[in-house]
């Protein structure tokens, strides 16, 4: 296994839709240990493959507090989403120290297929209907501050931007 490079908003790839799974192999299974290493090491409680610079519909989550109930969703879909919403603080590992808002359905159905290509169907409420919403997102090429005002949304881009300049800058120091 091996921990991945995540982007970081505002890299233009974070934008690319990603297209379905057709293929269970080797790669696939692989892909999924790597990026479920990547998600515990960075640490979060998901990953979309698009955040790995990935372009398929694969999704990794763990809400547990102890890190050993990972869900594995592959060509996920919302099949179901409540009327009912809710506002969640929501973080992001391409969006490093930003949190902030964001209003979702409180609880969705999702149809997806597992590692192996195996169908399941889950009932999601609470930090795991948020998570499967906002890795979802990023499947389609949206990062959650998109769900932001333009002025939040320019000044987290500029700080992250100011962010990545300097650690360009020390790295070009240290050679």
């Amino acid at each position: 296994m091996s921990i991945l490079n995540i982007l970081r908003y505002p890299d233009s790839r974070l934008h690319k839709v990603a297209k379905p799974v057709t293929v269970f192999d080797a790669r696939l299974k692989q892909l999924v240990a790597d990026m479920a290493e990547t998600m515990y090491e960075a640490p979060g409680v998901g990953l979309a493959a698009t955040q790995v610079d990935v372009h398929e519909q694969l999704v990794v989550i763990d809400v547990s507090e102890t890190n050993d109930q990972l869900q594995v969703f592959i060509n996920p879909e919302i099949i179901w989403a409540s009327a009912e919403k809710k506002v969640y603080d929501e973080g992001c590992l391409s969006v490093p120290g930003i949190y902030d808002g964001v209003e979702r359905p409180a609880e969705v159905k999702v149809r997806a297929l597992d590692a192996d290509g195996n169908p399941f169907e889950i009932h999601a409420t609470d930090l795991l209907a948020v998570c499967i919403q906002h890795e979802m997102d990023h499947l389609k090429g949206k990062v959650f501050v998109e769900y932001l005002s333009p002025l939040k949304r320019n000044r987290i881009k500029t700080r992250l931007q100011k962010e990545e300049r300097e650690m360009q800058k020390k790295s070009g120091e240290r050679r």
